[in-house]
């Protein structure tokens, strides 16, 4: 468990860890970047690198925190990887079911495989599941979204390599866009973003600007029409039982 500087979160929890690439929005994988240097620390959580690897231990941490967080899980990873098993993904909802005062947002790119398993799953208001959507190929993920019991669903148009024109977002919560940044980041066009800006405003979306991206990602900023859009489904928290 990390706090987190992550616009749209407080803190990261990451009962696993590591990855591999499936689709162009994978390219510079900051999750890749940070294990390597993790482990050139000597983290023991990240000896094998960018290996999949469950961590039992961290099941724990979601109940230590006294007060509501809204919590990223797996930032260094994708719980729907296909190499996690499915009594590990249960148990990891399970936590999430019995922390009701927390929200758990998860985001995955294996939309196939959470489809697979969404009846398996118990679905609390507290969990808010999302797809990560960077060009039109990507976009078929949102269906497979759709059909989940989810209470609050997201899009993760971040890194937006692509234009993403006339998304259905029947049933979907909330997009957050943010451009690529890193030493050789892709470019994004503002047009893309005001499109999809344009589309959360007319289906009653909320809609989160995280960044312009850059190689100076900071310098580059935020703002979008001169102003900041930090719009957010809203958020329902109940007392831990």
């Amino acid at each position: 468990m990390a706090q987190s500087s992550i616009e749209w979160t407080e803190m990261t929890w990451n009962p696993t860890t590591g990855c591999d690439k499936i689709s162009a929005g994978c390219k510079f994988c900051y999750a890749e970047i940070m294990s390597k240097r993790l482990q050139a620390m000597g983290i023991e959580k990240y000896k094998d690198n960018f290996e999949v690897r469950i961590h039992e231990s961290a099941l724990n941490v979601p109940y230590t925190w006294k007060h509501g967080k809204i919590v990223f899980v797996n930032s260094m990873s994708d719980l729907f990887h296909k190499d996690v098993p499915l009594d590990f993904v249960k148990k990891v909802f399970a936590v999430m079911n019995e922390n009701p005062q927390h929200v758990f947002q998860v985001l995955t790119k294996r939309a196939e495989r959470l489809f697979e398993l969404h009846t398996e799953l118990k679905w609390t208001h507290n969990i808010w599941m999302g797809v990560s959507v960077e060009n039109t190929k990507a976009t078929r993920r949102i269906d497979y979204l759709r059909q989940t019991s989810a209470r609050v669903k997201f899009l993760s148009c971040e890194p937006l390599i692509g234009s993403l024109p006339n998304m259905n977002l029947a049933g979907i919560d909330w997009v957050i866009v943010g451009g690529e940044s890193g030493r050789k980041p892709r470019p994004m066009n503002p047009e893309w973003v005001l499109d999809i800006q344009t589309q959360c405003e007319n289906n009653d979306v909320a809609f989160f600007f995280k960044q312009w991206g850059g190689k100076n990602k900071k310098a580059a900023g935020r703002l979008l029409n001169g102003k900041t859009y930090d719009e957010m489904p809203e958020i329902l928290l109940q007392e831990s039982v």
